[in-house]
């Protein structure tokens, strides 16, 4: 990378480049962090409704809160019709993003984990649970015990009246996270329901933590980087 290229990667703020149908062509660290949480469809979104009218750039103020992040401010650019960036500015009261913390884990089998977690559920509830996994992730390194814990006090968390539950096992495909300046693909944990909104503020999440965990009104989504 030259100097230029650093600059925008090592910045604190979100920077996307996104072509004419919404696919990612770049995003810095603290973008990487946001695309966790955001689907990237939410930002291009955002970026269409502040773009200048003509070829240029323009920097709008606004209040806008997206899961624990808040922005002030908004930067949008296209030069032509088949890209088009964006820069978001995070307000100094936004909560910053831990680090996570990938050293003394051990290589586990995911799917081994969700299943003793759903297993332990079945016992306390009458959920019935759907299972989608991609066959084709390999055993990584995790923090197994901090892992089945949080599985276990999402599946407490679902009421009584949930009577079905989807979880899914799968690759981000296209998505990266940067740990130590080296890159992680993600696999993305989905426990989801639709019959009644389920209470997630009692799960505990460390700091230290080897997994981001994303919390909605019915569904958790934990990231893990794929670290072999």
């Amino acid at each position: 990378m030259n100097f230029f290229e650093n600059w925008v990667e090592m910045d604190l703020n979100p920077i996307l480049s996104f072509s004419s149908n919404a696919k990612i062509l770049y995003s810095n660290s603290e973008a990487q962090f946001l695309l966790n949480r955001i689907k990237p469809k939410e930002i291009f979104d955002l970026a269409l409704t502040y773009a200048p009218k003509t070829f240029g750039a323009l920097t709008s103020y606004i209040d806008l809160t997206m899961q624990n992040y808040t922005f002030y401010a908004i930067t949008v650019m296209y030069e032509n019709d088949e890209e088009i960036h964006v820069k978001l500015y995070k307000s100094a009261m936004v909560k910053k993003e831990t680090n996570l913390n990938i050293k003394n884990i051990n290589t586990t089998n995911i799917f081994t984990l969700v299943d003793l977690a759903i297993s332990t559920s079945k016992i306390k509830s009458n959920i019935n649970f759907t299972k989608k996994y991609d066959p084709s992730i390999p055993e990584f390194k995790l923090d197994a015990n901090s892992f089945i814990k949080t599985l276990n006090q999402v599946f407490e968390a679902f009421s009584n009246e949930t009577k079905n539950v989807s979880c899914s096992i799968l690759l981000k495909v296209g998505e990266h996270i940067k740990i130590d300046e080296k890159k992680y693909s993600l696999i993305s944990v989905n426990i989801s329901s639709y019959d009644k909104n389920s209470d997630f503020s009692k799960i505990n999440i460390k700091d230290s933590n080897s997994f981001i965990i994303t919390c909605d009104r019915n569904q958790v989504v934990i990231d893990l980087p794929l670290v072999l």
